[in-house]
């Protein structure tokens, strides 16, 4: 088949009901389209458009992943015979390409591109809020600084499966001890140091890393933080657990309290002192097993402690560049920043652009430092980004404030491809807002996925618009359905239900990090469902409460977690619809809200609860709560007013990279006794709702 394009082919099978904000201008360019026309001249196929490669994608698993591997790349020193066993289920986890052997430093590091990379060109810009604090790397220097770091942890006897902890900002100094500790078949895990001790020690405490890389503090807010207390407290905990050295990077002007870590038994050297270190070897790579362990990342953790999830070398390389290359059209000319911190899962998201030759912007620090909203739009127009990722509540920031970058003439966005949006569901209206405020030939993406996968479920795509309100699509390969929550079975199409996987995908965790991690895994994601949707076995709840309003493209409506759902007189329905109507139409004088369910031992159904912040100067009041019920009313339907609106005088509890915490205030306001720990980022808030409770 030929390089042509018919645009309503391409396009076939999507819904007409919300509006139309995109298209790509010229769809036959992309990746994603010569992928579909490679399957469509090796399998004697005829796709017409993403419909139709994303139906043959998931009922045709192993044939799909096996086109994936050659499309995209994967460096690797021994082929595979087999992509999948015949049949594999879910659970226990199938093992995609067990006999091929690769390290997923040796992708990131020497990735196959259409052109050589040349190594004096740039690899990585890191950058902070503050004026001209900007550093470029070579693809040559950072080969060479990750060869340094890789032989002086191997000098210190440092292993495959032995961890590798980072206390670390986003910056070219993480990304180094991250592809090092790779390189060698080590375990990677990240904590921003913004976190306290606590939170940092209920997660290195069940994992004990054998080294740790840890900042001596951070720029946020127009100041730089020290954290080496922090460290200090966090060493003497973790030198119980067999810590053997930490490695502490200069990132701000101060002490490296170098000596104060000492004192605990543990030794400590500076970063480029420990690089220099290192011996003349040459850059080798550890040739492992697809399913060999390569990041833990930590769910949520509110109401215990955090699970620390495994996650594979191949199953995120594989995945990433799935999602960098088909559904972004990144290439070797391209350039992510993605606003992220370490802890997130974007992070290793981001950093993994790498394989595909682009360009990293690592930036840390404020959003809004030093030129109020447009802080981030300048470092865009200044380096030239073409894809930019951040969270749905920037963009809604930058909405509820009147913010047009385009309309600033010192600001050039032309290079600008894609805007890619998450952590929360991106309201109808900021989707609008988005295409004045920037440039209208972007790809704006809201995207969704997780901890749990890290990647995509609902993923962006070249060859679909983007319409009001909708993730575009369902992964290549990601065989999701929303389903009945009781009984696991299909529901008709739109309607609203919980969101699952029924066919196995490379990035499904290995397991979950100490003792009893496989049932944990288990009940965590293959419990709820089994045997449903004509799927042997059991398939993967992923938690979250969605629409899937065309299932030809799986294209989404996220609408919150399942598990805490909103559920009046038997209605279920999201709390991102009610958040919503009070961006859309109450910005100005609501600053934040958390809304969930209540329902007690001795209530006969379910009341929608509402709890609001103020902005600064506005009073809640009588009017104020009268007219969001009505507006909510009118805007959605009687059923959606919540029983309960109220001012909320805690603050809205968040977890550390700003997720509101909707179950841990529904169980509380349920009457359940919950133990939180150092996830939650402010813990008074909920001490607050803990005594609102005792008396409503």
């Amino acid at each position: 088949m030929g390089e042509s394009i018919d645009r309503d082919n391409a396009f076939a099978g999507v819904t007409a009901k919300a509006q139309e904000l995109w298209r790509h201008a010229d769809p036959a360019s992309t990746p994603m389209w010569q992928f579909l026309q490679t399957v469509n001249q090796k399998h004697n196929l005829h796709l017409t458009g993403y419909p139709d490669l994303y139906k043959w994608s998931v009922d045709n698993v192993a044939q799909f992943w096996d086109e994936v591997w050659q499309f995209v790349g994967i460096v690797s020193s021994q082929p595979y015979s087999q992509v999948l066993p015949p049949d594999a289920p879910m659970f226990p986890r199938p093992d995609f390409f067990s006999d091929a052997r690769l390290n997923f430093a040796e992708n990131l590091l020497f990735p196959p591109t259409a052109k050589p990379l040349d190594p004096s060109s740039t690899a990585v810009i890191t950058t902070t809020e503050l004026p001209g604090d900007l550093r470029s790397t070579t693809w040559a220097e950072l080969r060479e600084s990750v060869r340094q770091c890789a032989n002086a942890l191997r000098a210190e006897g440092l292993k495959p499966h032995d961890i590798v902890a980072g206390y670390v900002s986003n910056h070219v100094e993480a990304l180094v001890a991250m592809l090092a500790a790779a390189s060698l078949g080590a375990i990677w895990t990240g904590i921003s140091p913004d976190s306290g001790v606590s939170a940092v020690l209920d997660r290195l405490s069940q994992i004990g890393p054998r080294f740790l890389f840890a900042d001596n503090g951070t720029v946020y807010n127009g100041k730089e933080w020290s954290s080496t207390s922090k460290t200090t407290d966090i060493v003497a905990e973790l030198s119980k657990l067999g810590l053997h050295k930490v490695i502490v990077i200069n990132n701000i002007k101060g002490d490296l309290g170098i000596k104060d870590i000492e004192a605990h038994g543990v030794a400590a050297v500076e970063y480029q002192s420990f690089l220099s270190s290192a011996s003349s070897d040459a850059l080798t790579f550890e040739q492992l097993p697809p399913s060999h362990p390569l990041y833990i990342l930590y769910s949520s953790g509110t109401t215990g402690l955090p699970k620390a999830i495994v996650h594979t070398a191949l199953g995120t390389l594989i995945q990433h560049k799935k999602e960098h290359m088909l559904h972004s059209s990144l290439t070797s000319s391209s350039s992510m920043l993605y606003y992220t911190t370490t802890s997130w899962m974007m992070w290793h998201w981001s950093v993994g652009a790498l394989a595909v030759g682009a360009k990293l912007i690592l930036y840390s620090g404020s959003p809004f430092r030093p030129n109020s909203y447009m802080s981030i739009p300048r470092v865009l127009s200044d380096l030239k980004v073409t894809h930019f990722g951040t969270s749905a509540a920037y963009l809604t920031a930058l909405e509820a404030n009147n913010v047009y970058p385009v309309r600033d003439s010192s600001i050039d966005l032309s290079h600008l491809e894609a805007i890619y949006s998450t952590a929360s569901p991106l309201p109808p209206s900021t989707f609008s807002f988005v295409y004045e405020a920037f440039p209208k030939n972007i790809n704006l993406a809201s995207i969704t996925g997780g901890t749990d996968i890290i990647s995509l479920f609902g993923a962006p795509c070249p060859l679909l618009p983007v319409r009001v309100g909708e993730i575009q699509c369902a992964g290549l390969g990601m065989a999701i359905k929303a389903v009945d929550s009781v009984t696991g079975e299909d529901i008709p199409t739109g309607e609203p239900g919980d969101l699952v996987c029924v066919k196995p995908f490379p990035c499904q965790p290995l397991t979950f990090f100490g003792a009893k991690g496989d049932d944990k895994y288990k009940a965590a994601y293959f419990e709820r469902f089994e045997d449903v949707c004509g799927v042997k076995g059991a398939v993967w709840h992923h938690g979250d409460f969605v629409k899937i309003p065309d299932p030809k493209t799986g294209g989404l409506l996220m609408l919150g977690r399942s598990d805490g759902v909103l559920k009046p007189a038997g209605v279920r329905f999201g709390s991102a619809e009610i958040y919503n109507i009070l961006i859309r139409f109450f910005a100005s004088e609501v600053e934040d809200a958390v809304c969930v369910g209540r329902r007690r031992a001795t209530d006969t159904d379910e009341t929608v609860c509402l709890f609001v912040v103020p902005t600064a100067g506005q009073q809640f009041n009588d009017d104020l709560r009268n007219r969001i019920k009505q507006k909510i009313k009118s805007e959605l339907s009687p059923r959606h007013v919540p029983g309960v609106v109220e001012e909320c005088g805690g603050g809205i509890p968040k977890t550390g990279n700003g997720k509101k915490i909707e179950v841990a205030v529904k169980q509380i306001l349920s009457g359940m006794s919950i133990k939180t720990n150092a996830s939650v980022a402010n813990p008074e808030a909920l001490d607050w709702f803990k005594e609102w409770a005792k008396t409503h």
